[in-house]
């Protein structure tokens, strides 16, 4: 009976060993493993970002400067276009004053102005500065004081106080109200409001300060004035209607006189009236500090890299200190306007020949 059992269980161990090996069972699918929840009171750790990798800051341009061309509008006269040139007339010319061909404001008529051939030859001076002569004695004196003017001068012809230049008729109401019109717009915009300032009057010609103190803000504004504008203007007309400014007093007060009187018009900062003195009266020793155009070409013409110089704090550009420019432009006297003309255009010439 035992021996039957143990050949029972042999045979099926015998069995098992002959069938296949079972495959094990594939395993479960895996699941994403769930997110632990921070302990109460922990910081749960932000969203990561990328890093960027930080480029270098691009400088911005240094801001657009006034130079002659664009305050062309202060010595354009309304009716030039279609106008007859000016004829020469040479008359006695100063370093320290206003050499312009004025007109009266409200007569357009020319202020009276003594000719040079009309001086006794007994009380004339060996050598007389006159508005024929005047350019080249400034240019001379330039010259002499450094040399490295020469080829500037050579190169560039100042024609405002050429004696073409001279000869132009300057109205000094218009000057200034032009000043006023063409602040912190384009040259085509302030053009464009000028003519439609001129047209409220007479569109022959530039109206009369008188015409425009007894015209209303609101009208003035109908030619594209601001508010402010409108009423600088209007205060302007009103200064001339007065008698605080008149065209024979900016012709022969002296220059600081002038200043002072133009200064204290709303509406006309330091860099206009600058601008206007040089511009529109022709005064020979004018200097303005304040012109980032005449900065960059001083520092280019004592030989700096302005290509290198970068805005200093708070954005403000700086090629040289107002200092610097008083000291190297008052050897230039009386003749700074002249100079700064020329620092105008230094970097359209080259003076590393003469260093």
């Amino acid at each position: 009976m035992a021996a039957t059992r143990r050949s029972s269980r042999l045979s099926s161990q015998a069995a098992k060993a002959q069938e296949p090996e079972a495959m094990p069972p594939p395993p479960p699918p895996s699941r994403p493993a769930a997110k632990r929840k921070a302990p109460s009171g922990a910081a749960s750790p932000g969203p990561t970002t990328p890093v960027k990798k930080r480029r270098a800051p691009i400088p911005a341009p240094p801001p657009l400067t006034p130079t002659p061309s664009a305050v062309g509008i202060i010595a354009e006269p309304a009716a030039k276009m279609g106008k007859a040139p000016n004829a020469f007339v040479n008359r006695l010319a100063h370093p320290e004053a206003s050499n312009a061909t004025l007109l009266s404001p409200e007569t357009s008529r020319v202020v009276a102005q003594r000719q040079a051939d009309a001086v006794s030859p007994s009380k004339a001076p060996a050598k007389r500065t006159t508005t024929d002569n005047l350019l080249k004695v400034a240019c001379d004196y330039l010259i002499s004081v450094d040399e490295r003017m020469r080829p500037l001068v050579e190169k560039n012809h100042c024609r405002i106080f050429s004696p073409e230049g001279l000869a132009e008729q300057i109205d000094p109401f218009e000057s200034l109200a032009s000043g006023i019109i063409s602040q912190q717009v384009s040259g085509a915009a302030a053009k464009s409001i000028k003519a439609k300032f001129v047209s409220l009057f007479d569109e022959s010609r530039f109206p009369h300060p008188s015409e425009v103190a007894a015209c209303s803000i609101e009208r003035l504004r109908t030619a594209g004035l601001s508010q402010r504008k409108a009423e600088y203007v209007k205060g302007l007309a009103e200064k001339f209607c007065n008698g605080d400014l008149s065209a024979e007093l900016l012709r022969d007060a002296p220059y600081e006189e002038v200043f002072e009187r133009l200064i204290a018009v709303r509406g006309l900062g330091k860099w206009s009236v600058e601008m206007f003195a040089c511009f529109g009266l022709k005064r020979m020793d004018v200097f303005s500090v304040g012109d980032l155009g005449v900065q960059r070409g001083m520092a280019a013409f004592v030989g700096r890299d302005v290509a290198k110089l970068k805005a200093k704090g708070g954005g403000k550009w700086k090629y040289m200190s107002e200092k610097d420019m008083e000291e190297i432009a008052s050897k230039f006297a009386p003749y700074r306007s002249v100079f700064m003309w020329y620092m105008w255009r230094v970097e359209e010439t080259d003076i590393s020949t003469m260093e």
